[in-house]
């Protein structure tokens, strides 16, 4: 899939219409998903998205330990900034994870699954 095509999907499944949003969107989300991601698998996560995808996920250089799913959606509420809340972020971050797992291997999205948090499952639906 290419980085139009990944940014359209997104908005259709509930991101943000307007294109520069869709992209901070997907790129706020990437940076905090690569920030808990261990031992390469950001890395093998990225080799299957395009290129303009790749370095939010593999820019990270420290993990960080992910509380739960709220931890996540506050985070990604706050960087996005707008005065955007938990509940308003999670239609958005679940556009994104839902365009990730239409995007990569079936294999590539339980290993990904596997370092979550069991709270994350409904956002890839």
């Amino acid at each position: 899939m290419r980085h139009d095509e990944f940014l359209k999907t997104v908005s259709e499944k509930g991101g943000p219409s307007d294109r520069a949003q869709a992209d901070k969107l997907v790129t706020v989300v990437l940076e905090n998903l690569g920030k808990r991601l261990k031992g390469g698998e950001a890395s093998d996560l990225a080799a299957q998205l395009p290129q303009e995808l790749k370095a939010p996920l593999t820019s990270q250089t420290e993990t960080e330990t992910l509380d739960d799913v709220d931890d996540f959606l506050r985070r990604v509420a706050g960087q996005l900034g707008e005065d955007l809340g938990t509940e308003d972020a999670l239609p958005q971050v679940k556009a994104v994870f839902s365009t990730l797992a239409d995007s990569v291997s079936e294999g590539e999205i339980k290993d990904l699954r596997s370092q979550l948090p069991t709270g994350f499952a409904p956002l890839f639906a």
